[in-house]
């Protein structure tokens, strides 16, 4: 048995999503719990469900991004939740003070507003999970895929028995039903690794997946290879207009622009644009591509100018 449940992030539907998965009698495991802003919503549409919030036993983490496991530590500290995470992720949620002075710099006076407070988690609260790794939870069995490409740190979870794969950021950001669009952000962006990800995902042949951003695909590979197609693109686009010599500051606007029109074209309406834009911003994109051109692609993406 899968639920999701809205967090109401900012109070806008639709943004992050918290999936619950029955492991047994009153034990329930969660994939990504949101930001800590979002803990009360999320135990409420708990409750909501006729659930206790304590029975979250296990969580998920797909990676450490704010808006996906920022809250970890709030239901390790409230309930006594298992955490479990990529293992290069697994030190930041121990020990947060990197994280938040690395997500300081990008968000400046917006973290508390965004994100809530961030706290750590005792080690024994923490599990590292690679690759391969099966985790038999009650009656629920999840395989443990390392899917970078977003994220060093990214894993994506494959529930055997629904062959459903609760897949984080590495399928991207699909709203309402809408275009699966990629999120960014800096500063681990990797194409070549997110392709071999996306590879591995479709050898699965997953019948659905749930996506942090938003919510249930019941059509996975035909989502997936359109993705894949819009993740090059879009860089290449972003490639583009460094290589003309502009900066991320005048390429910003130009990629929102550029976004929105093809979202609009895609029969989304204002409401709908303002929901994928909080949930990928698309300035975070563009820091996050010219930091991988001119990165692993130096050549092909000038140093900005002063």
């Amino acid at each position: 048995m899968i639920h999701l449940v809205d967090s109401l992030h900012l109070g806008k539907p639709h943004v992050i999503c918290v999936a619950l998965v029955k492991a047994a009698q009153n034990e329930w495991v969660m994939i990504d719990s949101g930001p800590e802003s979002v803990f009360d919503s999320v135990v409420a549409g708990i409750k909501k469900l006729g659930l206790k919030p304590e029975n979250v036993r296990h969580l998920l983490g797909s990676h450490i991004h704010l808006d996906h496991t920022g809250g970890a530590w709030r239901w390790a500290k409230e309930f006594g939740t298992q955490v479990y995470a990529h293992p290069k992720g697994v030190p930041h949620l121990i020990d947060p003070e990197k994280l938040v002075a690395s997500a300081t710099r990008i968000y400046g006076d917006k973290m508390q507003y965004l994100w809530g407070n961030i706290d750590s988690i005792v080690p024994e609260l923490v599990t590292a999970v690679d690759d391969g790794a099966l985790l038999s939870i009650g009656d629920a069995e999840f395989r443990t895929l390392y899917t970078p490409g977003h994220a060093q740190h990214h894993n994506a979870y494959f529930l055997e028995n629904e062959k459903a794969l609760f897949a984080g950021d590495v399928v991207g950001v699909t709203i309402d039903g809408g275009p699966s669009i990629p999120p960014f952000p800096p500063p681990d962006i990797h194409l070549e690794s997110w392709k071999q990800s996306l590879d591995k995902i479709r050898l699965l042949f997953p019948s659905s997946l749930y996506v942090t951003h938003f919510g249930k695909i019941d059509s996975p590979i035909k989502l997936i290879d359109e993705f894949e197609q819009r993740l090059f693109s879009w860089a290449d686009w972003v490639k583009r207009r460094l290589l003309e010599g502009k900066s991320e500051s005048e390429i910003v606007p130009e990629f929102q622009a550029f976004t929105e029109q093809s979202l609009r074209a895609a029969g989304l309406n204002a409401q709908q644009l303002s929901t994928y834009e909080q949930a990928d911003p698309a300035a975070m994109s563009v820091a996050g591509l010219s930091r991988y051109w001119k990165k692993y692609h130096p050549g092909q993406a000038p140093i900005e100018r002063s």
